[in-house]
C-alpha cells in the first residue's frame, strides 16, 4: 500500500494569524517559544510570510520572514513551526523552498536563521537543507544566550 502526502494550502501570511500561530506555538516547539514571537511580526512582515493550512483551513505550519531592511540582499527566517502531526511530511521542507523563492524574486542572495545551540532538529534541518551552520556563538543575543547561525545562498 502506498502512503500519500497530504495536501497543504500555502498563503501568505495575515495579521489576523498571530492568534493562531501564537496559541499552539509553545505546544508544537515543546518548550516556552511564545515569549519569543511577537504581534509585530505579523503586523508588519505577513506579506513576506507564509502560512501552511489543511485542506480543511487548520494550520498545518509557518514561516515568519522577511528581507533585511539593513542588508536588503539577505533574507531572514525568524520563526518556522510545523504541527507535531505533519511533521516528516516534507511540509517544512516545501515552505522553505517557496519562502527562499519568494525572496530570491524580491533580490535576495542569501538565507540566514538562527537557533540555540540545544535546538538540535533544527540544526539537523537546516543541515540538510544545505545551510551552513556555524559553531555556537557565546552570548549572540545577549549574556547566556548562545546561538547558531546557518546560511544558505539563493
Amino acid at each position: 500500500m502506498t502512503e500519500t502526502r497530504p495536501t497543504y494550502r500555502l498563503r501568505s501570511a495575515r495579521p489576523d494569524d498571530f492568534d493562531a500561530i501564537i496559541a499552539v506555538i509553545d505546544e508544537w516547539w515543546g518548550r516556552a517559544a511564545s515569549r519569543d514571537l511577537t504581534r509585530l511580526f505579523l503586523d508588519h512582515f505577513s506579506n513576506t510570510s507564509l502560512i501552511a493550512e489543511t485542506q480543511g483551513e487548520e494550520l498545518a505550519g509557518f514561516v515568519l520572514g522577511f528581507p533585511s531592511p539593513a542588508q536588503p540582499t539577505l533574507a531572514y527566517i525568524h520563526f518556522t513551526g510545523v504541527h507535531p502531526a505533519h511533521r516528516r511530511s516534507g511540509l517544512a521542507r516545501t515552505l522553505y523552498a517557496r519562502f527562499c523563492e519568494d525572496m530570491r524574486s524580491r533580490g535576495c542572495t542569501e538565507a540566514k536563521a538562527i537557533t540555540s545551540p540545544v535546538n538540535e532538529r533544527s540544526i539537523a534541518f537546516h543541515r540538510a537543507l544545505g545551510f551552513s551552520v556555524s559553531a555556537p556563538i557565546r552570548d549572540y543575543d545577549g549574556p547566556g544566550l548562545d546561538r547558531v547561525v546557518f546560511r544558505r545562498p539563493l
